[in-house]
């Protein structure tokens, strides 16, 4: 067991991830060694222009696919995917177990798995394991830890061959029958496909599954035929309307909207709003209303920004259209009028997971951002932040983009209310390290706004400012625990049933099972 840069105990070996920890040194510590990881060549067998396959199994049996491998997903449909279900079904009837399941994210519906953990098809999860998925894992029902990465942590770790993906599954809104793909058009239609891109440049075998099979060459191709093996076309690969959650809409809650405004005014009066500005919010509903009050105050002081960038959505949309920004990055489109866009305007573009933030590479997207704002489950008096577990210590979140963003921008804002019902959301110290203290620089809540000290650049700037209630993460935290008084600690056991990588790899935390009550 040794301490890591934010105070973790780890251990230098933990069963079913790795027997040599490489322990969290610092947000800018671990550099890149060696060559990126390459798969093996392959030919279409020259004469072959046609790799539809009739179902889903068959495609499995083409891929080489066996028990004890990794197979790939992505997250692009969200709460609407039927992709992961199908194929995982498909593998238990054939046989095939001990695998390790590689998702950008999986949600609610995915709950289906849970038959397929418990039966030994699925041997260990490295992604996200958002709701019922998590909470079973929570509470022991995996024997080997759940691997939860960054957006950019994610494509380092293949591109570096941390892990290697024997199979990846993409789900395909458009294909053609030579295996060009885009998530522009087609009844399923989500927009980006920027999570896929590395899993297809890397994956030893592609397959594309698709509700919507259209003549060769497919529009608005996003993944080329180069880097797929196989094409099955299926009946329905999702609900679209699923790519929109509760977690996709803007607040309407007073006190919220309070803090929202509380972080808009924040980043106006911060050095960083200016021409030029490049922005990012998080999924949150606060983070997006804080998104609608930057626009009115660059449309009120004629600023126009370079680009927005991450998930995106209606607003960011609006502020293309209307010429607030030059171009939107997107590696994820998180509503409907986000993928409607991305089919017609040429500054609306699409983003691979390794151009946005992969820290391993020769410049991620994240690193040009001005300014960005994340919410948090909670943040503690050093301002490390915990987005993965609940006040029960249930590991029941990813990571997102949290991470690498905070690390990119020049000012990271977290956004949450002071307390979560009776529950405090600044703390002593969070259950859970997803993201250090060092890269946050502000911490919003409707009781105040507190800035890093290490930021006397940004308290200097803002002083003048009459509308932000200046305050300190301590008299914070003293300001929660004085209304919601002294929380009872987590019991939880020494088992591991999570381990937190940072972006670089290395990890900064650990998540225990939790006590049965």
């Amino acid at each position: 067991m040794a301490v890591n840069a934010v105070g973790r105990d780890i251990p230098s070996s933990i069963p079913g991830y790795k027997d040599d920890v490489v322990l969290f040194r610092g947000a800018t510590k671990r550099l890149p060694k060696g060559n990126r990881y390459g798969k093996k060549n392959r030919t279409t067998f020259f004469t072959k222009t046609d790799k539809t396959l009739p179902n889903i199994k068959a495609a499995i049996r083409e891929s080489g696919l066996q028990s004890g491998m990794t197979i790939s997903f992505h997250h692009h449909l969200r709460n609407g995917d039927y992709v992961v279900n199908m194929v995982l079904d498909a593998c238990a009837e054939m046989g095939i177990k001990d695998l390790v399941i590689f998702p950008t994210a999986l949600f609610g519906i995915h709950k289906h798995l849970t038959k397929h953990i418990q039966k030994g098809v699925i041997r260990q999860i490295q992604g996200s394991v958002n709701g019922p998925i998590g909470q079973l894992v929570s509470e022991g029902g995996m024997e080997l830890p759940v691997v939860l990465r960054s957006h950019g942590g994610r494509p380092r770790a293949v591109i570096s061959g941390d892990v290697k993906i024997d199979v990846a599954f993409i789900a395909a809104p458009t294909a053609d029958k030579y295996g060009n793909l885009t998530g522009a058009c087609g009844q399923s239609a989500c927009g980006s496909l920027g999570y896929t891109h590395t899993d297809a440049d890397y994956a030893e075998c592609v397959v594309a599954i698709t509700d919507n099979l259209v003549e060769y060459p497919a529009p608005y191709i996003q993944i080329p035929q180069t880097q797929v093996d196989y094409v099955v076309q299926v009946d329905k690969i999702g609900d679209p309307a699923g790519i929109v959650s509760g977690t996709t809409r803007v607040t309407r809650d007073p006190m919220r909207l309070l803090i929202a405004r509380y972080a808009a005014k924040l980043i106006e009066s911060s050095p960083y709003f200016k021409e030029g500005i490049s922005f990012q919010t998080g999924a949150g509903g606060i983070s997006l209303a804080t998104a609608a009050y930057v626009r009115d105050a660059m449309r009120k002081r004629g600023i126009k920004g370079s680009f927005g960038l991450g998930g995106i959505t209606s607003f960011f949309v609006d502020m293309l259209e209307e010429g607030l920004f030059k171009q939107i990055m997107d590696v994820q489109s998180f509503d409907l009028a986000a993928v409607e866009s991305i089919s017609r305007n040429a500054a609306h573009v699409e983003i691979s997971a390794d151009w946005y933030a992969n820290p391993w590479n020769a410049g991620c997207m994240v690193n040009m951002l001005d300014t960005v704002v994340l919410g948090a489950t909670e943040v503690d008096r050093n301002f490390n932040v915990n987005v993965n577990t609940e006040s029960d210590g249930a590991l029941l979140h990813g990571i997102g983009g949290h991470q690498d963003t905070a690390s990119g921008a020049k000012l990271t804002i977290i956004t949450t209310p002071l307390l979560r019902g009776r529950l405090p959301s600044v703390v002593d110290s969070v259950y859970t390290v997803t993201t250090p203290g060092e890269v946050v620089d502000a911490v919003v809540t409707e009781f105040g706004v507190a800035i890093n000290p290490k930021r006397q650049d940004l308290l200097d700037a803002i002083k003048p400012s009459k509308d932000l209630p200046l305050v300190t993460i301590d008299e914070l935290a003293e300001k929660a625990k004085k209304i919601a008084g002294e929380m009872a600690p987590i019991e939880y056991t020494d088992r591991i049933i999570g381990v937190i990588e940072y972006r670089d790899g290395s990890v900064i935390d650990v998540v225990r099972q939790i006590k049965k009550k």
